[in-house]
């Protein structure tokens, strides 16, 4: 199968990958200063949150030529992940039901060890047939014991909590088992999909992320549904007990800055550097690897399987293995993101911001280049947040020969929210015009 991406540019200027990132900078303190330093800071940490996300998209898609659909269904998974190691348990919901919960996940294993020893045992009609009746047992057994269960899970205290809640560890911790989590997922999905033409795997890991939201929205014992998750643990101290510290108090006298506003800069800036710290150690293990055999081999994978199959590589294996780091790296950011946001909200998670928008990044950036991927996640996200206000002032001022009071100026100043999408399509075909390979290229190592 030939590469889905362009062929790399020959020599990249040192130039092209500083001065555009230089140029963001710029962009984001005069936000400070036009705006205000808390929306500048608001930017920056999920700017930085989209990159590791595209990062894990690059490293599929870049790397390797696997259309990934379904950003949004890792994501989430990531998110969830929060809730179910940093999270405080529910002992009485624990004691009503959590006994039955675990008895049942123990069956549900039992069943996948079974189903897999009996592919390695039997064969033919009759591997079929003691497998479906293998599982079709599973399923019942294990419905007998989460149905009571769970229905005397979500009875206890609704209103609060009528979910198990999480082991209690520190937040940190469900970053990695975030990673983990979408990585477990993407190996099960991998050995499924990834033998399917390009488009198909597309279609699949798009139809398998609705079914991981459809699944987080309705099965309130572990993560409450719709009703959300609040108030998880953060892993920066909170704005109010910032202001009880006497360091605090100097630093406003200083600055001059009423505390509120301080405060809440002080909590963000923590977080940016708490984000930056994990995309730096991203970014130097994905450019470690890219440089690596194995980079070259992905490459070569990608640019032609036929070829890569006939010198003996084992393609499937590959594909499946940069398939899992790249979902994990995506589970990653979203364990962040919800940390960030401090809840976790199941109909937050849209395939145009977790999906659309990460694809957008990447190929605005330049797919196959990690610092591409990174430098777009800031380019699309930045414009992104600024469309609105800035399409809002922009339509006020050609529209105000107008006046006050017309109907056509009132509903072009009502609508300015949807610049977003003209702006994201805008600056997709701008990019792809001028530079089709994107504004940092991958380069020919």
């Amino acid at each position: 199968m030939t590469s889905p991406a362009a062929p790399p540019v020959a020599k990249v200027s040192p130039w092209r990958t500083i001065l555009p990132f230089v140029v963001m900078g710029g962009l984001v303190v005069i936000t400070g200063f036009s705006q205000s330093w808390n929306v500048a800071f608001a930017i920056l940490n999920l700017s930085v949150i989209s990159a590791i996300m595209a990062l894990g998209i690059n490293m599929q898609w870049g790397y390797a030529g696997l259309v990934n659909f379904g950003v949004m269904g890792f994501t989430a998974l990531g998110g969830m992940a929060v809730i179910l190691i940093a999270a405080d348990p529910v002992d009485d919901a624990w004691a009503a039901g959590g006994a039955g919960v675990l008895l049942g996940l123990l069956v549900l294993i039992a069943v996948g060890a079974c189903t897999y020893a009996l592919r390695k045992m039997l064969g033919g009609w009759i591997k079929t047939a003691v497998t479906l009746v293998v599982i079709g047992a599973g399923l019942y057994a294990a419905s007998t014991f989460f149905g009571p269960s769970i229905d005397r899970i979500e009875d206890i205290n609704p209103a609060e909590t009528g979910f198990l809640g999480g082991l209690g560890l520190p937040v940190l911790l469900s970053w990695i088992a975030g990673g983990f989590l979408a990585a477990g997922a993407a190996f099960v999905l991998g050995k499924i999909a990834l033998g399917l033409r390009a488009d198909y795997l597309a279609i699949a890991t798009l139809g398998v992320s609705e079914i991981v939201i459809a699944f987080l929205k309705n099965e309130e014992w572990l993560t409450r549904g719709v009703k959300n998750v609040i108030g998880l643990p953060r892993p920066v101290p909170f704005e109010t007990e910032v202001r009880e510290e006497a360091w605090f108090e100097q630093l406003q006298a200083t600055l001059m800055m009423d505390e509120v506003t301080l405060s809440s800069l002080v909590v963000k800036g923590a977080y940016i550097v708490l984000f930056l710290i994990v995309l730096f150690i991203i970014l130097w293990l994905a450019e470690t690897a890219l440089r690596s055999p194995w980079g070259r081999m992905m490459r070569a994978v990608r640019d032609n399987e036929m070829a890569a199959e006939a010198m003996g590589k084992d393609v499937k294996r590959l594909h499946l293995l940069v398939f899992v780091v790249g979902s994990g790296v995506i589970g990653l950011a979203g364990a962040m993101l919800t940390t960030l946001d401090g809840q976790f909200t199941p109909t937050s998670y849209q395939p145009l911001r977790f999906t659309f928008l990460v694809w957008v990044m990447v190929i605005v950036g330049g797919s196959g280049n990690n610092w591409g991927a990174t430098l777009g996640a800031f380019v699309v996200w930045f414009a992104w947040v600024q469309a609105e206000p800035v399409g809002a002032w922009t339509i006020d001022l050609l529209t105000s020969f107008l006046g006050e009071d017309n109907p056509v100026r009132e509903q072009l100043v009502a609508n300015a929210a949807q610049m977003r999408l003209m702006v994201m399509g805008l600056v997709l075909l701008l990019v792809l015009r001028f530079f089709p390979r994107g504004l940092i290229p991958e380069r020919q190592r």
